[in-house]
């Protein structure tokens, strides 16, 4: 909870990669609050009330996950909300004539995505959707020690700046400082 906090509040894009890492966490403790609080959370250096917090907040994600019958796959509601508020927002900088630059860097990371969809990625998701979960496999490709090649590398970098820039405009799309038309 205190993680994704930060997160939301400093990058949407990390908060939803943390989510859905968090969705898999879950998952590998087979949605048991039990053994989350036992195995997992326990780890942590936490303070009783900080404790209770956390517990409480993975309670509420396994209620959640167990309600929207994603105890092996998917994602919760509220992270698809986000990745659909992003996808939103993402056609209409496309749609303006003020974002040149993200414009420009869409169709240079336009032929990864195509890509990613003629290897095997869901031709029915949206274009975000498909760079998300090539962020997230990398990711876990990573944290699994495995090899990613030049060309993935390469894809992933292009991309991340592609969120990343989305995320930081998503940012000051949430604080009313960006401004889509002049009308």
């Amino acid at each position: 909870m205190f993680i994704a906090q930060e997160l939301r509040k400093k990058s949407i894009a990390e908060y939803l990669l943390y989510m859905w890492q968090v969705e898999d966490i879950i998952r590998a403790y087979d949605c048991s609050l039990t053994r989350l609080r036992k195995e997992y959370i326990s780890r942590f250096n936490y303070t009783e009330e900080q404790l209770e917090e956390e517990t409480d907040w993975f309670g509420n994600l396994v209620r959640m996950m167990n309600n929207e019958g994603l105890r092996d796959k998917g994602h919760l509601q509220i992270n698809k909300v986000v990745l659909q508020q992003l996808e939103e927002l993402h056609g209409a900088l496309l749609q303006s004539p003020k974002f040149p630059f993200y414009n420009s860097e869409y169709y240079r990371v336009l032929p990864f995505i195509v890509e990613l969809r003629n290897k095997g990625a869901n031709k029915d998701e949206h274009e975000i959707e498909t760079c998300f979960n090539a962020l997230y496999g990398t990711m876990m490709l990573r944290l699994q020690k495995k090899e990613i090649t030049q060309d993935t590398q390469h894809a992933i970098k292009e991309i991340t700046t592609l969120i990343g820039m989305l995320s930081d405009y998503y940012q000051a799309d949430k604080s009313g400082e960006l401004v889509l038309n002049d009308n």
